[in-house]
């Protein structure tokens, strides 16, 4: 594996080049580039919107923040790491649990939330400053696949009772919502070609498409209402909110950062498998980028940030990493921000869909701790690996806060420093047999 090649500027450069593999500072011809770019404003769009409407957020804003963290992304680590900055599904649970939301419609307590966002990218963020002066090996001893995929996990597993509520309305609401998933999981594995890795964007389109025929079309439940999409204007600026510092918000949602970094680190070593290159030198970069995104996110109204998967995903089948379609994308993703009638249009999704959608994305989310594990031959014969992932897994789903004083520590935030401690103190104990 090769080291990254390094520019002399502190941007790179691209080179024009037609081939089969376009390398992170190559290129194609700019309109093919477009194109391309495009393709990765759709591998985003199903998550980066569906995350801030399970929080109440307003997706406009998010999808404009995205972009705006994608082009800081890109500057910080000069343009040499191929990634998109999307709304990450890390932050859900602390979210509701800070701002007490209800789980639908605006969320009328954002502005607690924005500033606990805030509390978690500036630790991101100081973080990648440490990475960037000490190296990143003391991360990945702290934080071990063991730890990192019950963590994951932990996310998971924590958000499931939300999912579940969100089918359970009625009976109507359960067959959309089951519908939803079916329809996700069809796609994702019988789907042709490049389709295969917008599971979410297309399944949640036939399913809202099913409950305008039913609901709309048939009377069986209550129909969407496209008046505000009519009556929306096309271009105009997003409803930006201000954060609000709570110090108890802020230290519950502010562990999350110990998440962003598991998750970024996990990426960009999957993009240095794919590119052939050894892009680990770039991972305080990442950080401190993800960091900054976040809480410019967050002072605006928008979720955190994270690296996303779903592109790293098109990047993987189209062999095409150069880092000028994430520009592109981030551009693309500005001009939807300022889109009303585009905000407006997502607000019309029914809830039995999102319902459906989240049973989908949080089992997946859960389920990624298994893949973490496989992939790093992680030994559950080991008791220390095998009560430190028994322990966090109940910890998390059982959300259980700690209480100290006038503060508290909600159950991800439990688990997770719960998880690397309790790992810790039993390597530190374990005997091993003669």
């Amino acid at each position: 594996m090769t080291t990254a090649p390094d520019s002399k500027g502190i941007l790179t450069t691209w080179t024009e080049k037609t081939g089969s593999v376009i390398a992170p500072e190559e290129r194609l011809p700019w309109p093919q580039t477009i194109v391309a770019g495009l393709q990765h404003v759709v591998a985003m769009f199903g998550a980066t919107a569906l995350a801030p409407i399970l929080m109440g957020f307003d997706p406009n804003v998010s999808i404009l923040f995205s972009g705006i963290g994608t082009l800081i992304f890109f500057v910080i680590t000069g343009g040499r790491l191929p990634s998109y900055l999307g709304s990450s599904f890390s932050f859900i649970a602390v979210v509701i649990a800070a701002s007490a939301y209800a789980g639908s419609g605006p969320n009328g307590n954002i502005g607690v939330a924005l500033g606990g966002i805030i509390a978690a990218g500036a630790l991101y963020a100081v973080i990648g400053l440490v990475v960037m002066f000490a190296g990143h090996a003391w991360i990945e001893k702290l934080m071990p696949p063991v730890v990192t995929g019950a963590i994951v996990a932990v996310i998971g597993l924590n958000l499931a009772p939300i999912a579940v509520k969100g089918v359970s309305g009625s009976g109507f609401a359960s067959f959309i919502g089951l519908l939803t998933v079916v329809a996700v999981g069809i796609v994702a594995v019988a789907a042709p070609g490049s389709l295969r890795r917008l599971p979410i964007l297309i399944g949640g389109l036939i399913a809202y498409l099913a409950y305008v025929l039913l609901a709309n079309g048939m009377g069986m439940d209550k129909p969407v209402d496209f008046s505000g999409v009519a009556n929306a204007a096309w271009f105009g600026m997003p409803n930006f909110t201000s954060p609000v510092f709570q110090p108890a918000a802020m230290a519950l949602i502010a562990p999350v950062a110990i998440i962003l970094v598991a998750e970024n680190l996990g990426h960009v070593k999957a993009i240095g498998v794919m590119t052939g290159r050894n892009l680990d030198p770039l991972l305080g970069r990442a950080f401190l980028g993800d960091g900054i995104a976040t809480m410019l996110s967050g002072a605006g109204g928008g979720t955190g940030m994270t690296t996303y998967a779903e592109n790293m995903g098109v990047m993987a089948v189209t062999k095409n990493f150069s880092t000028a379609l994430f520009v592109v994308a981030a551009l693309f993703a500005l001009v939807l921000g300022f889109s009303p009638k585009f905000g407006a249009l997502i607000g019309t999704i029914p809830g039995p869909v999102l319902g459906g959608l989240s049973l989908v994305v949080f089992g997946l989310i859960a389920a990624t701790a298994g893949r973490i594990w496989v992939e790093n031959r992680v030994d559950f014969s080991s008791a220390r690996n095998l009560v430190t992932v028994g322990v966090t897994l109940t910890v998390g789903a059982g959300d259980l806060a700690l209480k100290f004083g006038g503060f508290t520590l909600g159950g991800i935030g439990t688990a997770t420093f719960g998880c690397i401690i309790l790992y810790h103190l039993l390597a530190g104990l374990e005997r091993t047999e003669a």
